[in-house]
């Protein structure tokens, strides 16, 4: 008995040391959170602020290709397409800067009179962004041929579709709608293409390289240049019309759906794809020139270029 007394006390002894050092490691834990944890609670706070700014976003980290970095290079002038080829920076780096329109103010980008030689068809793709649902019935392109028919694209003011929905539509010369689309809302970065075959007399819509539909005007759409580009459309206000652009591109011709596709991955910074039918690339990396090499370039109106617009975008 009196060896399982001594053991028994002995054990009892050695809990309560040990007991005693884990509560001493408790109290210490405790004195710790209550010294640091305030600091430690400002810094978990400060990074999820800065996840949610982008600041830790990879696009910021990606090489930025300086305005002009790539270009169109004619040896034998605007209008010409012998022994074209692209030079400078030309691997779909992402531009330094986007074209912005910022807000209540009338911003526009418009190249007056573009030759487009030969035509059979015509391509717009451009990327685009709106985070706003607009006010008014504000355009966003507007391309208008001698013929005085045209093929146009605004935010639609009567429609509830949300932030960044886009109509495409063609009027005749007095006016009359002869077919429309409407686009689904988004509010990140989208490539937009439109086409129009001159043999088919259809226009297609493409929305980061997919074909959404076809619109059929109720009669042929004459193709005659010279071709009135404008950013936005000048059919409605210029308020509030179009939030951010990048690389817009125009072609005489109407591009494949492939061709689309493939501009698409290229990503924001891609080059064009079809020099022998380009007429005007406004790439908008700091300036309205044309890096097609045919000297279109936009006459800007109360257009701002801005550097931090990486956190909407996603490469494809």
């Amino acid at each position: 008995m009196k060896t399982f007394e001594k053991e028994t006390f002995k054990e009892s002894f050695i809990k309560v040391k040990l007991l005693g050092k884990a509560s001493a490691k408790a109290q210490s834990a405790m004195e710790y959170l209550m010294t640091y944890g305030w600091a430690i609670l400002i810094i978990a706070v400060v990074l999820g602020a800065l996840f949610e700014l982008g600041v830790f976003n990879a696009n910021n980290f990606a090489p930025k290709a300086p305005p002009g970095a790539c270009q169109v290079f004619r040896p034998n002038g605007p209008g010409t397409t012998s022994f074209i080829n692209l030079e400078g920076i030309c691997t779909g780096e992402m531009p330094q800067y986007v074209a912005t329109s910022g807000s209540n103010i009338e911003s526009s980008i418009v190249v007056p009179s573009i030759q487009t030689g030969p035509l059979n068809g015509v391509t717009l793709v451009f990327y685009w962004i709106n985070t706003t649902k607009s006010s008014v019935n504000a355009g966003i392109f507007s391309l208008k041929f001698s013929s005085g028919y045209s093929i146009n694209a605004y935010l639609p003011q009567y429609y509830n579709v949300g932030p960044g929905s886009i109509t495409v539509y063609t009027l005749n010369p007095s006016g009359t709608n002869l077919g429309q689309l409407d686009l689904p809302a988004f509010t990140s970065w989208q490539q937009i293409a439109v086409t129009y075959n001159a043999s088919s007399n259809l226009i297609s819509v493409y929305r980061n390289g997919a074909d959404l539909t076809n619109l059929a005007p109720s009669n042929t759409l004459p193709l005659v240049g010279p071709i009135n580009f404008s950013i936005p459309a000048q059919y409605y206000s210029w308020i509030n019309s179009w939030i951010s652009m990048a690389n817009v591109q125009l072609y005489n011709t109407s591009l494949s759906a492939n061709d689309i596709q493939a501009l698409y991955l290229e990503g924001i910074g891609g080059a064009p794809i079809n020099l022998q039918h380009l007429i005007g690339w406004w790439p908008l990396n700091g300036n309205a020139n044309d890096y097609s090499g045919n000297g279109n370039n936009g006459v800007p109106t109360n257009v701002i270029y801005v550097s931090n617009w990486y956190s909407s975008y996603t490469p494809p």
